[in-house]
C-alpha cells in the first residue's frame, strides 16, 4: 500500500464469501478492519444481509467508512440491489462506495452488462464519493488447465476469440488500493485489463489441455436445472457476444493506481 493509506474506520465487502469478494478481503485483511457482508453467513465473522430489500443492511455498515459492492453473477435486478446498498451507506454514514462492474458495461448485446451501465448511472447520482472498477475475464477461470489439474477445456463460443486476461490478484490489488488511499480515486473509473490480447486457444497453447467448442444448446442442457432461467438467458446472450467479437481492455489504469505493471497469464502458474 502506498504512504497515503487511510486508518480507522473499517471497510465492507458487500458480497465477501465469493471468488472476488474474498480476494478482495484477503487484500485488505493487513491494513484496515474489514466487514464480510454476505447473504448467507457461514462464519461468526460475517455479517448476514438480504440485498432483495436491503434487510440488515444499515446495521451492518453502521461504522464503516468505504463499501465495496459485488452483486451476485448475472442477477436478474442488480440495480434494484445496488440501489438498496447506496440508500443503506448514506444513512450510515459510509464516506466512499466502491462498485465492482465490468469491462464495457454499456454493451446492448449483453443484458447483465447493461444492468452494470445502469448501476453506474446511479452510483454516479448518488450523494456518496464514488468509485468503479470494471475488470475483464479474469485469467483464474483456466487457472486449472494452465496447472495442469484439468487436461479438457469446453467452451460455448469461439476458443479463437481474444481476451485481456487480467489476474484476479490485480482486481484485488486495485480494490484495496482505492478503497483505503481515499480522495485520490474518488469520481474514478478504472477499466482493468492484463497485459496481452489472447484467445483461450493460445492461453493455453503447449499445455496438452484439449479444448472443445460446442453450441449454446448443448451448454444450455449441461446447466438446465442448476441455474435459474433468467441467467441461462444472459449467459447465453454474453457467449454469443464471445462468438463474434472479441473482449479486450486496457491495463494502463493496473499500472496507475498499483505502480507496476498488470501480471501476466503466466504468473497464475508461478504463484
Amino acid at each position: 500500500m502506498s504512504n497515503g493509506t487511510i486508518r480507522g474506520a473499517d471497510i465492507a465487502v458487500v458480497g465477501a464469501a465469493g471468488k472476488t469478494g474474498s480476494a478482495v478481503v484477503d487484500a485488505l485483511a493487513d491494513t484496515v478492519g474489514v466487514r464480510r457482508l454476505v447473504r448467507r453467513a457461514r462464519s461468526q465473522f460475517d455479517h448476514e444481509v438480504e440485498l432483495e430489500t436491503g434487510a440488515g443492511l444499515r446495521k451492518a455498515l453502521l461504522g464503516c467508512r468505504a463499501v465495496y459492492f459485488i452483486a451476485p453473477n448475472v442477477h436478474p435486478d442488480e440495480p434494484n440491489l445496488l440501489r438498496n446498498t447506496l440508500t443503506a451507506a448514506a444513512s450510515a454514514g459510509v464516506d466512499h462506495f466502491v462498485y465492482h462492474s465490468v469491462a464495457w458495461p454499456y454493451t446492448p448485446a449483453m443484458p447483465h452488462h447493461m444492468d452494470k451501465a445502469k448501476c453506474e448511472d446511479e452510483l454516479h447520482r448518488s450523494p456518496l464519493k464514488w468509485s468503479v472498477l470494471q475488470p475483464c475475464a479474469y485469467v483464474e477461470n483456466f487457472a486449472g488447465a494452465l496447472s495442469g489439474d484439468s487436461t479438457r477445456v469446453t467452451l460455448p463460443y469461439s476458443p479463437d476469440t481474444r481476451f485481456s486476461f487480467v489476474r484476479l490478484h490485480d482486481v484485488a490489488a486495485v480494490a484495496a488500493a482505492v478503497l483505503t488511499e481515499g480522495e485520490r480515486h474518488h469520481c474514478a473509473t478504472y477499466e482493468l485489463g492484463g497485459p496481452q490480447a489472447l484467445s483461450v486457444r493460445e492461453l493455453l497453447r503447449g499445455s496438452g489441455v484439449e479444448i472443445e467448442q460446442i453450441s449454446l444448446d448443448q451448454w444450455q442442457d449441461s446447466v438446465s436445472g442448476s441455474m435459474p432461467t433468467g441467467a441461462i438467458a444472459r449467459l447465453r446472450a454474453m457467449f454469443d457476444f464471445y462468438d463474434h467479437h472479441d473482449f479486450l481492455a486496457g491495463s494502463a489504469a493496473v499500472q496507475f493506481v498499483l505502480g507496476r505493471p498488470a501480471s501476466g497469464v503466466d504468473t497464475v502458474v508461478a504463484g
